[in-house]
């Protein structure tokens, strides 16, 4: 039974199902968790689909038209576990709560409190702990697109406006890294979604038209920052920033069922303050991700911060270095500040006791807190005057970093919210408030006196007896308790007859009176809700703590952000100790000069000591072809050099002995490629998507990474395409570029201006290969291919008759004709005019002038039959012809 038939039957359900589906009806396109005591239950497709994919079990539950009524479930404790891997794959999930208390009569009133998806996600069991949750909205009019970010978990939102340009946008998305992206409905550029789609990985989820009215932006931001204006933002020009902002904050709101209070600002960015990295870029570079399954990749080298935002931190620092000098060395100077001290730095030892109160901050901000959130941020609070105590004696020295001394104020004064979350909470309270024992003793003279009462009723009776008698006279009064008569006063018949006055009468026996008095039955009020009343009494004080913290929410959101720098400074710095690097230095003149560079991976890997390189480019060495053997250090050389430029450009101090760094707007790399099947673009297509993007947007500060440019294809057109792209990089674009190449025939280049040889060393000693890995001036004097195939285990036997051909090849070429002058191999194609190449083998006419000879060559004469050889000397006679 579909879906409509099933709401065509509503009134054919229970009231309960009725309640379910007139709630499904609200959320179609999400898996609905319908609380049901200890369970979260699925119904109908709801549940065949979970049951699919969490393996859990598909039970049926009374009948709808006459069908058994599918249902799954999984335990309310357990949720989280199974809600983490259904928002992984992709899914939405609304969480419907028991809201209302059971009166017997109809269902329990239910509705939907929150919705899970991939962008908006805030707990921690649901997350990463080194990743940010990324809500990215897209705003595209008019060859202009706006872009907004939102990271709940983080109070982060950011928005910028750009040309729109597919490549463009790729590369932010890439630096944004969306977990979720929002478009319009309307948008129907079904292209660009199908190449976000392919980039990222991640959902898109197409939102109404309405929440990304221009018109109404405006006053949605001004109500969430309430402000009347944002030009204080520096947003107020930007029509289409704003639209994508406004559709986060609809969007945020819906699925969080609340406010957004820890949303207090709004962050103009200008993609030209980042250095681009496309998503080629990022995954040669193995920035976050390693390109195998059992690599490393620069992040998780790295990433050895104390705490969980400031990994996250570190992550969204490599993957957006910026541009910004003045900042870059306010980062290195506290870096040299804390390698001041000859022991490792006394921060990090605080830093590790520091939960992550940035995410706990947006918990309290939402309403969703657990009373071990409080515990975090009580625990750093505690941490706050030891970590302001430890930077202290750097603050006073006689050149203090300004970083430094702002973070040291923005941590701020807590000492009054510690005292105040100490005296609220118990020292280890439960994960979650739902059975109480959350607020601590003496914090609420109410709560006290509920739990007395809870906890001491025997004794208050026993208590109140012994007075009563006393009272009395009557030593055989008794109290006691049943569920049908609550508490009483029991007395025999010939007792009554002395009972006081203010003695009740609540029962008659055979051989008994009971009564009640106006004190014990206040007692019984109180004992018989006192649990419930506690509980209740609890709630209520938790929350009001968490209005408490709300009020305070920018000096802690300040205190989190300069927890955060701190780590991931302190943890550069730790870097720089621990793996012996050195701090770069910035020029505005264009270049990259590293002395003794290393490769930050490679060397903390290998057992083996690195090798270090030197890297020379400027205005008068843009571009330097470098040939040598596989293996011998190429595109590790490469590689170095642009991950030594971007830490430097993340403020970070580098692997090298000194690096001096010219301006960089964008790194480009093409290393490596294999087929793209789901596009049906081959190796060598990809390979020319990757060198176009290049030839198209590089510039002169971009810095260039190109790895045997036209290997896949023919010698002859893959020689012709590499010659054209060295001489476009160099002449045209005059970019800064790394060109490694297995076509000696480039070296012949050198002779244009700016273009430099240089090889990678190897030796052959007893036929064996030796690789050096040193980066050498001049070109390599050949490529060492079958030594390399040997080292690799290729047979003997083809390595045999791969040197017989290989020896007939290199005599076919000695004796070729060598021409002094070539046309152009693109003047037909391309108007602009380059210096001719000097040195280009004509291939093709040496292979027709020796046929014949190496037909004779490979013949075997003595192991030819009488048949062979007359075919032989056919084929000879037809070589002839």
């Amino acid at each position: 039974m579909n879906s409509k038939e099933i709401m065509a039957n509503i009134h054919s359900h229970t009231p309960m199902m009725q309640q379910y589906l007139n709630v499904k009806m609200q959320h179609p396109h999400s898996l609905l968790f319908y609380r049901m005591g200890d369970f979260y239950e699925l119904f109908f497709d709801d549940a065949k689909k979970a049951a699919k994919m969490l393996g859990i079990t598909l039970t049926h539950r009374g009948k709808s038209s006459g069908e058994p009524i599918p249902m799954a479930g999984v335990p309310y404790h357990a949720a989280e576990s199974y809600l983490a891997r259904l928002v992984k794959k992709g899914e939405t999930v609304a969480i419907c709560e028991q809201v209302g208390e059971v009166t017997g009569k109809g269902p329990v009133d239910r509705q939907v409190v929150r919705i899970l998806t991939p962008g908006t996600l805030t707990d921690d069991a649901l997350l990463n702990s080194t990743q940010n949750s990324n809500l990215v909205a897209l705003v595209i009019k008019q060859h202009k697109i706006g872009i907004a970010l939102l990271d709940l978990s983080a109070s982060i939102f950011k928005v910028q406006e750009l040309d729109f340009r597919p490549e463009l946008l790729t590369i932010e998305l890439a630096r944004l890294m969306p977990s979720e992206i929002l478009i319009d409905e309307d948008l129907v550029d079904q292209h660009l979604i199908e190449v976000i789609k392919q980039q990222l990985e991640c959902p898109i989820t197409k939102r109404p038209n309405v929440d990304f009215n221009l018109n109404n932006a405006n006053k949605t931001l001004c109500d969430q920052f309430y402000v009347s204006t944002l030009a204080g933002f520096g947003i107020d020009h930007l029509p289409l920033a704003k639209a994508a902002g406004a559709a986060l904050i609809h969007y945020a709101k819906e699925t969080q069922k609340t406010a957004l209070p820890h949303i207090r600002t709004i962050q103009l960015e200008q993609s030209q303050d980042f250095i681009a990295l496309d998503p080629v870029t990022r995954r040669n570079l193995e920035l976050v991700d390693p390109l195998f399954e059992h690599g490393t990749s620069l992040f998780s080298l790295l990433d050895d911060c104390q705490t969980a935002m400031g990994s996250r931190l570190l992550r969204r620092t490599l993957m957006q270095p910026i541009r910004d000098s003045v900042v870059l060395d306010e980062r290195l100077d506290v870096i040299d500040q804390c390698l001041q001290t000859d022991n490792e730095d006394p921060i990090r030892g605080v830093l590790k006791e520091i939960g992550d109160i940035e995410r706990v901050l947006s918990r309290i901000a939402l309403g969703s807190a657990r009373p071990r959130d409080l515990v975090q941020l009580r625990q750093a609070c505690q941490q706050v005057p030891q970590l302001r105590h430890v930077l202290e004696p750097q603050l006073q020295q006689a050149n203090s970093p300004t970083l430094l001394t702002q973070l040291h104020q923005e941590l701020g004064d807590v000492d009054a919210l510690y005292a105040y979350l100490s005296a609220a909470i118990v020292e280890q309270p439960p994960v979650l408030l739902r059975d109480g024992q959350v607020i601590a003793t003496g914090f609420d003279p109410e709560l006290d006196e509920l739990r007395q009462i809870r906890d001491h009723a025997g004794q208050f009776l026993i208590d109140l007896e012994i007075q009563e008698r006393e009272k009395t006279g009557i030593q055989t009064l008794k109290i006691g308790y049943n569920r049908v008569s609550g508490y009483y006063i029991e007395l025999s018949r010939a007792q009554s007859e002395h009972a006081p006055s203010h003695f009740i009468r609540r029962q008659t026996l055979k051989n008994v009176e009971r009564y009640i008095t106006p004190e014990l039955k206040s007692f019984e009020d109180k004992v018989l809700s006192s649990e419930s009343r506690a509980l209740a009494r609890e709630k209520m004080l938790f929350e009001q703590i968490l209005d408490q913290l709300r009020e305070q929410m920018t000096p802690l959101q300040l205190m989190s952000s300069a927890i955060s720098q701190l780590d991931l400074l302190t943890n550069f710095a730790h870097q720089a100790r621990l793996r012996h690097w050195t701090r770069p230095e910035f020029t505005p003149d264009l270049g990259i000069h590293i002395v003794a560079g290393r490769h930050p991976v490679v060397e903390a890997l290998n057992k083996t000591p690195f090798t270090p390189n030197d890297t020379q480019l400027d205005a008068s060495h843009r571009l330097a072809i470098i040939t040598g053997p596989n293996m011998g250090g190429k595109s590790t050389f490469m590689r170095q050099t642009a991950l030594i430029s971007l830490l430097a450009y993340c403020g970070s101090f580098v692997p090298a002995k000194q690096a001096t760094l010219g301006p960089i707007d964008r790194i480009f790399t093409r290393i490596g490629s294999a087929d793209d099947l789901s596009t049906g673009k081959s190796t060598f297509m990809v390979e020319m998507t990757e060198t176009s993007q290049i030839l198209h947007h590089a510039t002169q500060q971009s810095l260039v990474l190109m790895d045997e440019v036209g290997r896949g294809t023919s010698t002859y057109d893959g020689l012709s395409l590499a010659w054209a792209c060295v001489l476009d990089l160099a002449k045209r674009i005059k970019c800064l570029c790394l060109f490694a190449t297995h076509y000696f025939e480039l070296t012949e280049l050198a002779s244009e201006p700016h273009i430099h040889n240089y090889h990678v060393t190897a030796k052959e000693l007893n036929g064996n290969l030796i690789l050096l890995h040193k980066v050498q001036s001049g070109p390599a004097s050949q490529s060492h291919g079958l030594q390399v195939a040997k080292l690799a285990g290729i047979p003997s036997n083809v390595i045999k008759e791969a040197q017989k051909r290989l020896r007939i090849l290199e005599k076919q070429q000695s004796s070729m004709p060598i021409t002094s002058q070539q046309n152009d191999l693109f003047a037909e194609q391309d108007p602009v005019t380059y210096a001719e190449p000097t040195i280009i083998e004509k291939i093709i006419e040496v292979e027709q002038t020796s046929k014949i000879d190496q037909t004779l060559r490979i013949l075997d004469v003595d192991n030819l039959t009488p048949k062979q050889a007359l075919d032989q000397l056919y084929q000879l006679k037809a070589l002839i012809d």
